[in-house]
């Protein structure tokens, strides 16, 4: 299955950021090149280094949005993903780069969304689209509402 066109604009003068123009969506977009350890056998990423980009570009956005994991965790709060989803569409090769584009989705009240779509930086091409769902933890593993810096992120994020 092919995957809808994503056609990435420059959003508000900001590189790290993205207007898709084909839904209206803006990303945060992030750069990452290809490891040779992130490669397998066949010379291609193996398929589950696609989460660790997928956290890269997760972490990319709160520390470009001044709320880095680190300032989250300080305040007790945690997020662990609960459930995730990859669609690949084209491979990746050692040294490729790419762009990670994130942005937060849904967000309820002891959880949340966040959607990617990793695109070839020279080539445009989608290479896999996915998505982390999270709930909201204190330091004792008890679930509680998401904090409230966080619920002001996910609103002030560009629609």
């Amino acid at each position: 299955m092919k995957p809808k066109p994503f056609k990435p604009e420059i959003y508000n003068h900001d590189e790290r950021y993205v207007r898709d123009l084909t839904t209206g969506l803006v990303w945060h977009r992030s750069t990452y090149r290809v490891l040779y350890i992130d490669t397998d056998r066949s010379q291609v990423v193996y398929h589950s280094n696609y989460l660790r980009y997928f956290e890269f570009g997760r972490t990319s956005l709160m520390r470009d949005i001044a709320y880095p994991y680190k300032e989250i965790e300080d305040s007790g709060y945690v997020y662990p993903i609960y459930e995730m989803g990859v669609s690949y569409y084209q491979p990746l090769y050692y040294d490729d780069v790419m762009y990670i584009h994130t942005r937060p989705v849904n967000l309820e009240r002891v959880r949340l969304q966040f959607d990617y779509l990793v695109t070839h930086s020279e080539k445009g091409q989608i290479i896999c689209t996915g998505f982390t769902k999270h709930c909201a933890l204190n330091q004792s593993g008890t679930p509680v509402a998401v904090d409230q810096k966080t619920v002001q992120v996910w609103k002030s994020f560009p629609v």
